[in-house]
């Protein structure tokens, strides 16, 4: 990438998902960061890595909206790039469980009505990674070795675990479906998940970072938050500096965002926010100050060495919501879900917080419990 525009950051704003606005915008966003031709050749093969998380409708601001997608997609069509969208969400990483997921997200549409192609490649590779801080070889998705370049597309939402979902931990879908549970089995730690996610994002090295920030999720991101208007089109080189401005703009602190925190640590980014090249929209002009934003177990890590599992939150799993369908003990890293009389319970001695089941839950059936005494502590 262009020295000059290594952490320079652009912000647009778009009040809603016309395409014409959300492509002005976009193109707007890549003006600011010197044009395409510093990052992408003409010719070249290029992924769309978006969120795409599970089989959500675009309205409930859990995946990467398709006009968002679909602006992108055009604009590197229009340069003369060959378009490829796609990732690996939770769950098994087959043509079976995508296809139903391409459909309800609304990529299937835009593959269809455009020149753009869906991932096809389900296969895997061991991807090596001599960057990588704790992981110096992983598995990865084969689409990576269908494209010349990567371009991180996500959704600004709050994450349950890791407090905030963004650029860098987008490209944690470049892992194949199941295999990402077993990081969260091995590494139940924020921080170090946070170094895994970062090593992931090193080894997929996006050349551009984008974030469909025009409704976003807050609350029980990323899949049972709610949706929340920001208008915001964000753009960068660098995953870090865009995460960095985006927490900055929903009121995050960096100490509280776990890989913000670490990539600041690593020196993979900007160290603060005066040593980011700001372009557009002033990112104090689109800050709030009431973003609803988790209450996540990192705040409290010494107290919950002293008081240990009496503080710590829990799934609850409401009955009444649940249609039994078991993706909740599928998708259990450490397998402490089993179904009675078809509805889930969960053994929480072996619980390790990654709130899998919640992210992955089709009907919201799933509420991390907090204690009052967590969720004071958490305040202060």
């Amino acid at each position: 990438m262009p020295q000059s525009t290594q952490n320079t950051v652009s912000i647009t704003k778009c009040d809603d998902y016309d395409y014409a606005a959300v492509r002005a915008a976009i193109e707007a966003n890549i003006a600011h960061l010197g044009g395409l031709e510093g990052y992408i050749t003409r010719g070249e093969r290029v992924l769309l890595k978006i969120n795409m998380l599970m089989k959500k409708r675009p309205e409930e601001a859990a995946t990467t909206h398709p006009v968002f997608v679909r602006a992108l997609s055009d604009i590197l069509l229009d340069y003369g790039c060959h378009v490829m969208i796609g990732d690996s969400p939770g769950g098994i990483f087959s043509e079976g469980y995508l296809r139903g997921i391409y459909e309800a997200t609304g990529m299937k549409a835009i593959a269809d009505s455009t020149a753009a192609t869906l991932n096809a490649n389900y296969g895997t590779f061991e991807l090596e990674n001599p960057q990588g801080l704790l992981i110096k070889r992983l598995a990865a998705t084969d689409m990576l070795n269908d494209v010349d370049k990567v371009i991180s597309v996500s959704k600004m939402k709050t994450h349950g675990f890791m407090g905030f979902t963004g650029a860098v931990k987008n490209m944690f879908g470049i892992v194949p479906g199941l295999i990402k549970f077993e990081y969260h089995m091995n590494m139940p730690d924020h921080d170090n998940f946070a170094d895994a996610l970062i090593d992931v994002c090193l080894a997929a090295d996006p050349v551009l970072c984008f974030m469909d920030g025009i409704v976003a999720m807050e609350g029980a991101g990323p899949s049972g938050g709610e949706p929340r208007q920001m208008g915001l089109c964000i753009a960068s080189p660098s995953p870090y500096a865009l995460d960095m401005a985006a927490v900055s703009i929903i009121g995050m602190a960096f100490d509280k965002t776990p890989t913000v925190r670490r990539a600041i640590a690593r020196d993979l980014g900007p160290a603060d926010l005066d040593n980011i090249n700001f372009c557009g929209t002033p990112w104090q002009d689109v800050a709030v100050t009431d973003y609803d934003i988790p209450e996540i177990e990192v705040v409290l890590r010494r107290t919950l060495k002293v008081v240990g599992r009496f503080l710590k939150p829990k799934p609850i799993f409401v009955k009444k919501l649940c249609n039994g369908c078991q993706d909740c003990v599928k998708s259990c890293p450490p397998k402490v879900i089993t179904m009675a009389k078809h509805r889930p319970q969960v053994a929480l001695k072996g619980c390790i917080r990654c709130f899998c089941c919640q992210e992955l839950c089709p009907k919201k059936a799933v509420k991390i419990h907090r204690p009052r005494l967590l969720r004071f502590l958490s305040k202060l």
